[in-house]
């Protein structure tokens, strides 16, 4: 169903599939992932520095309700994103039964390029800096032997 206004205000890692929030949706997120299958209010992901949202913005829309001080908006363009995404949804329609889950899915091909990917700046490059062997926790260790 709907969520209300602040929907995962300060989520630090659970995941939750909604289909539309109020105002001040996912502010100051910190990880986790939130899917919205549907409309948000205004403010959405301020003062988001980790997590991820995936937005249904079948209207095209979205933007104008994201403050984006902190995050950037996407394409979901990486296979395993997708694959989580899908899965998440699935896991709602099996809870819910819900309606407009199941016909996001029914026509998934077309559905996944409505969905705008919110991402925290910082936490992208913590990410990608992963993803290229690249550890932060050496960096401090190092750092902090040194003084």
């Amino acid at each position: 169903g709907m969520a209300g206004e602040r929907f995962a205000v300060r989520n630090s890692g659970a995941k939750a599939v909604v289909e539309g929030v109020g105002d001040h949706g996912c502010e100051y997120m910190t990880g986790g992932d939130v899917v919205v299958l549907g409309q948000t209010g205004r403010n959405f992901a301020a003062g988001m520095s980790g997590g991820r949202a995936f937005i249904y913005d079948e209207a095209g829309d979205f933007a104008k309700n994201c403050n984006r001080g902190m995050v950037d908006l996407g394409p979901v363009d990486e296979q395993e994103d997708s694959e989580m995404l899908r899965t998440l949804i699935e896991q709602h329609v099996a809870h819910t039964s819900s309606r407009r889950a199941r016909a996001i899915l029914d026509r998934w091909e077309t559905s996944i390029e409505k969905f705008v990917l919110v991402m925290p700046r910082q936490y992208r490059r913590i990410l990608e800096d992963r993803r290229q062997g690249f550890d932060w926790k050496d960096t401090v260790r190092e750092t902090s032997q040194n003084e």
